[in-house]
């Protein structure tokens, strides 16, 4: 004890402040950490729902999809699909015999790879396997200078980097912000351009029209090869429902040219409980399940076997205001429950993140995301979108709020790891050469000695030293701390290598295709 008390004076002394523990955390947030493979879970998963419970929410979603149907909008290919395939069709309207979906979702694999340019940074979809993806889709950055404002491909390209860099991210995922300053039609190629370039962890595709997804998986075929893209899965896209109970256009295009190429769709109802679904939890769940069926059916009927990933987004709703809260307990229950069902169906579920309402990255965002994230882990999600970056609602994407939630996504990959009862794990021989206390301490233990590094999480983020040492340091706040590791992490990137030739056709088939049409701003 007495070595401990005098360790702790030293770290509080002035003189000292500004050494070790600086440097310790300096390294440890280094742009060359070493990178973490996606999680491989240990820990049980969370059940919310009893076997009752789940019986009763798959009837009702049964009953709407037999009742009320989904409509397929605009879209008569997908109607005459679905004709041919025995469903009842009412105009635009679809409805399902009882069983229908789930019989047509049998050929989904309930696992899958998706590929990497780099054969280490494959990812494993489903399964005990959890895969953290960067914010998806905000139009506005909370950039380094503090300034919120439009996002721009330098913004866009940043954030690649900064997931490329981060250790715990395992995919760099797709519209990580708008890229507002390049043209609507043509902002798409910039963007799958960045991912395939700047970083060699997988990414996403486009799917804000049928022809950019054509374009997504044409740009994948001169990076991979036409054949290794027939055969394997490249790129991961977000088919989002228009809820309630309504397929788009937009997103049925898409799917079907994914589906039909043989990559991943991941089918997301996009759900604001009370105002695009009941307030109940159960009723959101109802509509929920009744969505995914049908659009995950629909996949299967462009391609038999194709990926396929059952996600949900969905929040609450405050109902004083109208704007959507985010880390209350009611998405929470959502997200085990929906998560239940897709195991119960064998297939890769997607949800969670780190959202948060939050204008800042301070408290009520560490809070809200904290929620969300546990959730995710503890309730099985195999595919996380928004780990990390949200900030407002999903409106903006914050540089320092990306490195604060990839702190916690390492956190989690600790905490996935579950309890060593190995012979290191149970600790015997340490308790035995420290023996009795209450001058006993394990400091000085062997068994210490050889665990200490990787004993413990180790925050790059949290300052857990004296006050006066923190004082010395230069007072800083979470924030500020994370403000200079993206600094770092978008100073010392280095893109990986990448043939020359595949980036000269890359370079030639986005200039051909932004000379093909004029510039588009809506």
């Amino acid at each position: 004890m007495a070595e401990a008390a005098e360790g702790r004076r030293g770290r509080g002394g002035r003189g000292g402040a500004g050494g070790g523990a600086a440097a310790r955390r300096a390294e440890r947030s280094g742009g060359k950490a070493v990178q973490l493979p996606y999680i491989q879970r240990k820990i049980n998963t969370f059940e919310i729902l009893d076997e009752e419970a789940m019986e009763i929410i798959e009837r009702n979603a049964d009953t709407i999809l037999a009742e009320v149907g989904i409509e397929f909008r605009d879209d008569p290919e997908a109607i005459s699909m679905w004709k041919a395939a025995g469903a009842q069709i009412d105009g635009e309207r679809v409805r399902f015999e009882k069983g229908m979906c789930r019989e047509l979702m049998k050929t989904a694999p309930s696992q899958f790879t998706q590929h990497a340019r780099n054969p280490e940074r494959n990812v494993e979809i489903g399964g005990h396997n959890t895969v953290f993806a960067p914010v998806y889709g905000p139009p506005f950055v909370r950039a380094l200078d503090g300034v919120r404002r439009y996002g721009t491909i330098e913004d866009f390209r940043n954030i690649v980097k900064m997931a490329y860099a981060a250790p715990a991210m395992h995919h760099s995922g797709g519209t990580v912000v708008e890229p507002s300053d390049i043209a609507v039609n043509k902002r798409h190629l910039d963007m799958v351009h960045a991912h395939m370039t700047l970083s060699d962890k997988p990414y996403m595709g486009s799917v804000t029209a049928p022809e950019r997804a054509e374009d997504t998986v044409a740009m994948s075929k001169i990076l991979f090869g036409d054949d290794f893209v027939d055969n394997n899965c490249v790129v991961t896209s977000l088919i989002n429902i228009n809820s309630p109970l309504v397929m788009d256009d937009t997103m049925l295009g898409s799917l079907k040219v994914y589906a039909r190429a043989g990559q991943a769709c991941i089918i997301s109802p996009f759900i604001v409980g009370g105002a695009m679904s009941p307030v109940t939890v159960a009723g959101t769940l109802t509509q929920v399940l009744a969505e995914a069926q049908a659009a995950i059916a629909f996949s299967q009927l462009c391609r038999p076997g194709a990926p396929v990933i059952m996600g949900t987004f969905a929040t609450s709703i405050s109902m004083q205001s109208g704007a959507p809260a985010f880390g209350t307990p009611e998405p929470s229950q959502v997200l085990y429950g929906a998560a239940q069902f897709a195991r119960k169906y064998n297939l890769p579920f997607r949800s969670g993140g780190s959202l948060t309402g939050s204008k800042l990255p301070d408290a009520q965002a560490a809070y809200e995301s904290a929620n969300t994230l546990n959730a995710t882990l503890l309730g099985g999600v195999n595919f996380s979108l928004h780990a990390a970056g949200w900030l407002e609602g999903g409106l903006v994407s914050s540089f320092e709020k990306f490195v604060m939630d990839c702190d916690q996504l390492a956190a989690q990959q600790k905490m996935a790891q579950g309890v060593s009862v190995d012979e290191n794990g149970q600790a015997l021989d340490a308790i035995r050469e420290v023996g009795l206390g209450p001058v006993s301490h394990y400091l000085g233990a062997e068994h210490t000695q050889n665990n200490f590094k990787t004993a413990f999480f180790a925050s790059t983020i949290s300052d857990n030293n004296s006050f006066e040492q923190w004082e010395v340091e230069g007072s800083k706040s979470a924030p500020e701390r994370a403000n200079a590791i993206a600094r770092k992490w978008i100073e010392e990137h280095e893109a990986p290598a990448l043939d020359e030739g595949i980036r000269e056709a890359l370079d030639e088939f986005i200039a051909q295709k932004k000379n093909s049409m004029p510039d588009a701003f809506s």
